[in-house]
């Protein structure tokens, strides 16, 4: 209940609203001065505050009238401020379809989910190279909730959660829910990506990708 009481009040403050903007894109000092109608230095300040916290990140730059401006956007700890009773209900939903489906079809129906949400999104990676695929998986998987990196190890290549999992909710009891992340990014880079995620407390995303 004081975990409760401390995020109401912190959505209720300007950092609050600075976290809200924040969570639907990434944004300048400029946008968000404009939006929660502050002066910039306003804003620099409790962005300053909302990095010391762990909260912001700075995510890169975006172009300017005379000077590019750096964007910023919410860390991996702070999407855990917002509610998420989409887990429970999704982890629910996994539990009822394992019960009712032999194991190699629960696999199946899972590839099959990963397979319908790539589907949609095949048309804006069409022609691209192989790194611009990838940095479309990567794209889609930090939309969907995820803080996934590319890496490279002894001449392989990887996908890796940097923070968690955006299946978390489902993975720790339905570790076969990873293949609908598995499916996902088989069909937008184009090649194979096979799971080695790790499980338990704090389940992380990885998936080699195939030569």
């Amino acid at each position: 209940m004081q975990r409760l009481g401390w995020n109401k009040r912190l959505m209720a403050s300007t950092r609050g609203r600075i976290l809200a903007l924040l969570r639907t894109e990434n944004r300048a000092v400029n946008e968000l001065a404009a939006a929660l109608k502050l002066t910039n230095n306003a804003v620099r300040a409790h962005l300053l505050n909302l990095e010391r916290d762990g909260l912001v990140q700075q995510r890169g730059t975006r172009r300017g009238t005379r000077k590019p401006h750096v964007t910023y956007g919410l860390s991996a700890e702070a999407e855990q401020i917002f509610p998420k009773a989409y887990g429970l209900l999704l982890n629910q939903v996994v539990s009822v379809i394992s019960r009712r489906l032999p194991p190699p079809m629960l696999r199946a129906s899972m590839r099959e989910v990963g397979r319908a949400v790539a589907k949609d999104h095949l048309h804006r990676v069409k022609g691209l190279s192989r790194h611009d695929r990838i940095k479309a998986g990567l794209d889609l998987l930090n939309d969907i909730g995820g803080s996934v990196k590319f890496d490279r190890a002894g001449g392989r290549q990887f996908i890796r959660g940097s923070d968690g999992c955006p299946l978390a909710a489902v993975t720790a009891t339905h570790p076969e829910a990873c293949l609908i992340i598995e499916s996902l990014l088989s069909k937008i880079i184009g090649v194979p990506a096979g799971r080695c995620c790790e499980y338990g407390e704090t389940p992380r995303c990885c998936f080699e990708l195939k030569r």
